[in-house]
């Protein structure tokens, strides 16, 4: 009986046992998933207001009645419940995009499940969640970076107690770092980078004992690296570069004992590599490159077993190549070009047989080679970059026998010789022989190559005419040539090299008047100046050029009036040529337009009031032709000339991206200079420090009129040059604004009345030439313009005076007063009364007694 009541009661526990397990279920929760179809339905409503946009294809399969858990771009645990969110780049992008505010993430917010929330790459505005983020207490990995999010890093992030990764790099409204970041107890990585974080970096920072990653590169960073950052002794990598930071590298440094990656390169760091670096057994890359470290590399770099790259670059070292380096058995980089480094070239380097990439030479090194030495690698290098290291004689045949080399750069050394056969036969992606005494042609077999995109063979002596299988070279993506004795037609076989990214034959002695068809190939750097090209302006280019030089050539004819066709373009230069036509009907309308040079042409007719539709514009040289007419007032409002620059002018970021992996040349690389007159003598502007220059030449034409003081307004200008026209009346007060001018050239006009007092405020003016005018008057004194002494900016103004020239103003001569004179006056009366009245009776009783005595004698006389 007992086992009969045993056996049901038994059985009814099991069964609510069993009832008591949670069992999976089939599907995720509700909740997620109409949160997620709301934050989908948003998105759908941002992209059907993007013509041009569509939603990721893998959005495709969120889809109502399906479980959100085979969903793509999440994943879920076990339970059914959303852990990961990969969210990144789903914000439509276009020229002209429809904001899109953080608060669409709202729904997000209601999976509390969540691990990981990747929302990188969405371009959203406005500030970071507060509340939200305070519901997702699980998340371990946060990343948001690529966004614009504003403000500061809300204290409800501090509140998650799981969160170990977060990334904020990219949010470049993000400028304040404050204390509160010191409460991220749990966060082993930390990215910030490229964002706008100003100031010292917040001791607090230093107080993450946990981080394995700091990423604080890309900001504004200033100020010097603490000695507190030693405290972070988990540390694994540390990345600074790319910021203000200045003084030592803290000793300290030396206890980030696990520290297998530091990069502090792009910086102001100064003084020595500490000694204590010979701590950081486990370090595997060290970048100190770009800053002022000086003194001698310390022999402990070779101590490090594990390193495989070192960057010292583009510092200040000095002294020879440690010898300590050759033990480091696993190096495979080495860069330490752009130093002081001093020395005969070691051949160890060569038997370091890790080594893949050796940089060395470079600006400012005194490292030689020794011509005589023959070498057998025991490497096996892909990169070779040794400039000006006095190389000489012909270049060196071990270089043959590195069978995996894709990158030599042998530029600005005294290389003789002809192109080698065996270096056309090499099949590398970069060559660059810059700067040498290198002659002949080059061999056609370098154009078959399969993987070339570089040549450099620029300022040599070679000659010839191109090979007719140049278009071969299909990879091609940069090939300057100029400074040589190239002759010829350019043959047209280049127009299937699809990749041609820059094009130089400048200074040359290429002839001929048909191009190659560019058409829709996007070629945006083309330098033909100074050739003897003739015929019509060529309109072959592609609508994405950038760049045209054609100047110091032959061309003729009327300027295209279809330029305006090249909306990329940023850079024009046509100088030297026979430019006919009217200046007004042809003036290209490109608002990307920055550099227009149309010098020592013959165009005519007259400037139009459009002009001031190139709001890019801020080089503009259009002497030595015959223009006619006024200048309009609304050339004042040139947009660029107005604003100071604040960033470098790079007309050619062009590369694409697999050309980075040359950077050094890249970094280095030397365009055809902008040639100018500037401060009376042509000169040509670098194409490194273009960017800071706002100039404007109209001199030598048939200008007329009065000036318009709307020059005034362009207060960046440097050089401002309007001499050898007919130009009348005053010169405008405004030119007292032009607070950056440093050459003023107002010469050879018919310009009357005095130079305006408001000069006197131009403290950057070197050259003020106002001669051959009508000008009268006082020249202002007073700051800069007491150094404006040259007799001959001042020439044949006759009614100019002042210290400068040397003659002085009427105003200057010193006057005797009246009632000074009438007093002198009277007492020189008085003294001649009184003298009168005291010579009148000396006089006549003088007189009497030379009378008496004569009768006296003439009585003697008589008598005997």
């Amino acid at each position: 009986m007992a086992t009969t009541i045993t056996t049901p009661l038994l059985i009814l526990s099991i069964f609510f046992i069993f009832n008591s397990i949670p069992i999976p279920s089939s599907s995720c929760p509700l909740h997620q998933k109409q949160a997620l179809l709301h934050f989908k339905s948003t998105l759908d409503a941002i992209h059907d207001s993007e013509s041009s946009s569509f939603l990721p294809v893998e959005l495709n399969s969120w889809k109502p009645n399906s479980d959100c858990c085979t969903w793509d771009r999440l994943k879920c645990n076990k339970a059914r419940a959303v852990t990961e969110l990969h969210l990144y780049s789903i914000v439509p992008e276009s020229n002209n995009p429809v904001p899109v505010f953080s608060n669409i993430l709202t729904p997000l917010f209601h999976i509390q499940s969540l691990k990981l929330l990747d929302i990188a790459m969405n371009s959203l505005l406005g500030e970071i969640p507060r509340d939200g983020f305070r519901n997702l207490t699980e998340l371990v990995h946060l990343d948001m970076m690529l966004n614009n999010f504003n403000g500061s890093i809300p204290s409800q992030l501090l509140q998650l107690p799981k969160l170990q990764y977060l990334d904020l790099s990219v949010n470049p409204l993000l400028r304040t770092l404050g204390p509160e970041v010191g409460s991220f107890r749990s966060l082993t990585t930390l990215r910030l980078r490229f964002n706008n974080f100003q100031g010292s970096i917040p001791p607090h920072v230093f107080e993450l004992e946990s981080l394995r990653i700091l990423d604080l590169s890309n900001n504004l960073f200033q100020g010097v690296l603490s000695p507190e950052v030693g405290k972070l002794r988990n540390l694994e990598r540390l990345s600074l570069d790319r910021n203000i930071l200045s003084g030592i590298i803290p000793k300290e440094i030396g206890n980030l004992t696990k520290l297998t990656e530091l990069y502090l390169t792009d910086n102001h760091f100064s003084g020595e590599i500490p000694a204590s670096v010979i701590n950081l057994k486990e370090m595997v890359l060290l970048d100190l490159s770009n800053n002022s470290f000086s003194s001698q590399i310390p022999s402990a770099i070779g101590r490090l077993p594990n390193m495989t790259t070192l960057d010292l670059s583009k510092n200040e070292f000095t002294g020879p190549i440690p010898s300590s380096l050759q033990n480091v058995s696993k190096l495979e980089t080495l860069r330490l070009q752009h130093n002081k480094l001093a020395g005969e070239i070691p051949t160890w380097l060569f038997n370091i047989k890790s080594l893949r990439g050796l940089f060395i030479g470079g600006n400012g090194n005194s490292l030689t080679w020794n011509n005589n030495t023959n070498i057998v690698p025991r490497c096996n290098l892909q990169q070779i970059s040794m400039t000006s290291c006095r190389l000489s004689g012909q270049i060196p045949k071990w270089i043959s026998s590195q069978k995996e080399l894709s990158f030599l750069d042998l530029s600005m050394n005294q290389l003789e010789g002809k192109f080698p056969f065996w270096l056309a036969e090499m099949d590398m992606e970069g060559i660059v022989l810059s700067d040498n005494k290198l002659t002949g042609s080059i061999p056609p077999r370098l154009f078959e190559s399969l993987g070339l995109k570089l040549l450099a063979l620029s300022r040599n002596n070679f000659s010839g005419e191109l090979p007719e299988n140049i278009g071969n070279a299909s990879t091609l993506s940069m090939l300057m040539l100029s400074g040589n004795i190239f002759s010829g037609k350019i043959p047209m076989s280049m127009t299937n090299m699809n990749r041609l990214q820059v094009l130089d034959l400048s200074r040359n002695r290429f002839s001929g008047d048909n191009f190659f068809v560019l058409g829709d190939k996007p070629l945006p750097y083309i330098d033909l100046s100074y050739n003897d090209f003739f015929g019509k302006i060529p309109m072959t280019f592609s609508s994405e050029t950038r760049v045209l030089s054609l100047g110091g050539n032959k061309f003729s004819g009327d300027l295209p009036s279809n330029l305006s066709n090249l909306v990329s373009l940023e850079s024009l230069d046509l100088h030297g040529n026979d430019i006919t036509g009217n200046f007004q009907d042809v003036l290209p309308q490109i608002p990307t337009l920055q550099v227009l040079n149309l010098r020592d042409n013959s165009l005519e007719g007259f400037i139009p009031r459009a002009i001031s539709n190139l709001t890019s514009l801020r080089i503009l040289d259009l002497s030595g032709n015959n223009l006619t007419g006024s200048i309009p007032q609304e050339i004042g409002n040139l947009k660029r000339m107005i604003e100071t620059p604040h960033t470098k002018y790079v007309p050619f970021d062009i590369w694409p991206r697999y050309m980075f992996i040359y950077d050094d040349f890249l970094d280095n690389i030397e365009f055809q200079d902008l040639v100018v007159n500037w401060k009376n003598s042509f000169q040509g502007l670098s194409s490194h420090s273009i960017g800071i220059y706002s100039f404007m030449d109209l001199s030598d034409n048939r200008f007329s009129g009065e000036i318009p003081a709307s020059l005034g307004n362009l207060e960046s200008l440097k050089v401002l040059n309007i001499s050898y026209n007919n130009f009348s009346g005053h010169i405008p007060v405004s030119f007292g604004n032009l607070k950056d001018v440093e050459s003023l050239d107002l010469s050879h006009n018919k310009i009357s009345g005095s130079i305006p007092q408001s000069l006197v405020k131009l403290d950057q003016l070197a050259i003020l030439d106002v001669s051959n005018n009508r000008l009268t008057g006082k020249i202002p004194m007073g700051w800069q313009m007491n150094t404006m002494n040259e007799l001959k900016f001042f020439a044949n103004n006759s009614g100019l005076c002042g210290m400068q020239i040397m003659i002085k103003c009427p105003e200057d001569i010193p006057s005797t007063p009246k009632k000074e004179t009438e007093e002198e006056d009277e007492k020189l009366s008085w003294m001649l009364w009184e003298g009168a009245w005291f010579g009148f009776p000396v006089g006549f009783f003088s007189s009497i007694l030379i009378m008496g005595y004569l009768l006296n004698f003439l009585l003697l006389f008589k008598f005997w």
